[in-house]
């Protein structure tokens, strides 16, 4: 993925979702040829010239400073995620070598150990690296897949079941994408990453409209209406938990309310795979 036009289409994007009048300023010059505001008004906000700005936007060799960054995140009014995406793409760290995704033996017997909670553990460019029985049964049977296929992004928008099995599957698909977009900015050299997308937008007319939206978000904790073939409806809170040692890695677990119905599904679902793992 090539990060200057990755940084100008990000920043153009936050340009256009806001108007003179959201951050003070009067309407003038008549009819915009663009949505959102002009480069001058945002680099008056920001308190840099425009030709500054412009560099910027445009990825013109200049090394821009934090402040100069944060002031543009000021102005764009970005949130933290994307404020630190903004840094990321402009100010890149020197790029790490790939991981080999190894999953430490105790994180996996903590995996093992959740009978009742669906965990699995997620990595670079959205890769499910490690799961057990319950995630399985519930969101996908990641170990029939080939190891290339155990990806969440595919998941979500290659496999037609996934439409089935998130209720809200236009939600699942932002999320996932904005996630998506989050990596990239924080690896904005990965060749597996550019490839992954490139197939994407090929044959996913969804993702590839949402990934031309540029939205960037975190995976953090929040709630998903799951349905499943064999028990039904799951209502379930997500957490995700980031590996101190490995910051590219995050075990997610997904836990419903106590006494709730999807407590009662959930439980149903993990009797059938305990009986189908012979435990």
């Amino acid at each position: 993925m090539i990060r200057r036009a990755e940084l100008g289409e990000f920043l153009r994007s936050r340009r256009a979702r806001l108007q003179p009048a959201d951050v003070g300023l009067p309407e003038v010059g008549g009819q915009r040829r663009v949505p959102g505001l002009r480069r001058e008004e945002l680099a008056m906000l920001a308190g840099v010239s425009v030709d500054h700005y412009t560099r910027l936007e445009q990825g013109r060799g200049v090394q821009f400073s934090e402040a100069v960054l944060d002031a543009v995140a000021r102005a764009l009014r970005l949130s933290e995620v994307e404020r630190q995406h903004l840094h990321n793409l402009a100010r890149p760290s020197a790029g790490a070598p790939e991981p080999q995704h190894e999953i430490r033996p105790g994180l996996r017997r903590l995996l093992d150990s959740l009978h009742d909670v669906p965990a699995f553990v997620v990595g670079r460019r959205t890769d499910v690296l490690a799961w057990n029985p319950l995630a399985a049964a519930l969101i996908a049977d990641f170990g029939a897949l080939p190891p290339a296929e155990r990806n969440k992004a595919r998941l979500v928008f290659l496999d037609e079941g996934m439409r089935e099995r998130y209720r809200d599957w236009e939600h699942k698909a932002d999320d996932v994408v904005a996630y998506l977009r989050l990596d990239a900015g924080r690896h904005p050299g990965d060749p597996r990453l550019a490839a992954l997308v490139e197939e994407l937008c090929e044959r996913s007319p969804e993702f590839r409209e949402r990934w031309a939206v540029h939205q960037v978000r975190d995976k953090t904790h929040g709630t998903y209406a799951l349905h499943h073939p064999l028990v039904g409806d799951v209502q379930v809170g997500y957490e995700t938990l980031r590996l101190p040692e490995e910051p590219d890695q995050a075990l997610v677990t997904y836990t419903v309310e106590e006494g709730s119905p999807s407590q009662t599904a959930l439980r149903l679902l993990a009797s059938l795979t305990a009986v189908c793992h012979g435990s």
